[in-house]
């Protein structure tokens, strides 16, 4: 996909048509989220680290229980501290689903089930990196991931780690031994079995990231097949039935966000095309303005 040019977003509004245009776009792709929501619980704890030991698993449980009694953020606090911490404006393509994003990603951090993992963390980075790809400035795309994941009052740096370290572990797997985790000993392993553990005895909390997470993992081991998919998800104690269901909206939200780039790609280049039109006329009319000045002078 083509980069958006760099050029000042403020000449997007003042075309009321094209605005329009964008903004449609921005709606039907944000619209695709609304399976996200969920009900609002008690506050969790941060992942705090998995080993493959049962009583590791068990302290770890505890831990997070023991903070259950705090009172989470509401909706508008969370998204305050976002807007608070990134200030630049963002472009309504993106600012729509990053908003829609972060309402729905706050009623999943904040129930009472949730509990971080790094297969949910991979799921985000990827669906991140790709609303964000071709943003105009690399520098501000991580800053409004900074922003984002820190006003989840989660760690930024530990989503980015997280989802390298299991996108490393997936490209060194075939699909036999990406299904076969169970019998095998290592980091990612053991997050995998103490997922299976979790989802064997209903507490895990399950959502789309994580679903976009175990596709990643899919993706880098180069297991296309769909039995593949099917005997990770009966290995994880996860229901194939939504992860097809959560995988089929992805794919076609991807789908409308190429549409909606490629919309403001144009859009953008054809701004730019006319500010430079606009500057050459500039500064044809100065020089034409001096050649009559210094006439004039002669005269």
């Amino acid at each position: 996909m083509a980069a958006v040019t760099s050029v000042s977003f403020s000449a997007i509004a003042q075309s009321f048509t094209e605005r329009k245009s964008v903004a449609s776009w921005s709606r039907s792709f944000s619209s695709n989220f609304d399976s996200f929501r969920f009900p609002v619980g008690g506050f969790s704890c941060h992942y705090v680290g998995v080993k493959a030991s049962n009583s590791s698993s068990s302290r770890m449980l505890i831990h997070c229980m023991s903070t259950a009694t705090d009172v989470p953020p509401t909706v508008s606090e969370t998204k305050f501290n976002f807007l608070n911490s990134y200030k630049k404006p963002i472009p309504s393509i993106y600012n729509t689903v990053l908003q829609e994003l972060i309402v729905q990603q706050h009623l999943m951090r904040y129930k009472r089930s949730y509990r971080y993992d790094p297969v949910f963390a991979l799921g985000f980075v990827t669906v991140y990196d790709q609303l964000m790809q071709g943003y105009p400035s690399d520098e501000d795309r991580e800053a409004i991931f900074q922003a984002y994941i820190n006003a989840l009052n989660e760690e930024p740096e530990q989503y980015r780690i997280d989802a390298k370290k299991l996108e490393d572990w997936a490209r060194s797997q075939t699909p036999s031994s990406l299904v076969d985790f169970s019998s095998k000993e290592g980091e990612v392993e053991g997050i995998l079995k103490d997922i299976a553990e979790r989802a064997g005895n209903g507490s895990f909390s399950y959502s789309r990231f994580f679903a976009i997470g175990l596709f990643r993992l899919l993706e880098l081991s180069n297991s296309t097949e769909p039995t593949v998919l099917e005997k990770l998800c009966a290995a994880l104690n996860i229901n194939k039935r939504g992860v097809d269901r959560d995988l089929d909206v992805y794919r076609n939200l991807l789908s409308k966000l190429v549409q909606a780039k490629e919309l403001l790609k144009e859009y953008v280049d054809r701004e730019k095309k006319k500010q430079e039109e606009r500057a050459s006329s500039q500064k044809a009319n100065e020089a034409v303005k001096s050649c009559l000045g210094e006439a004039l002078h002669v005269s």
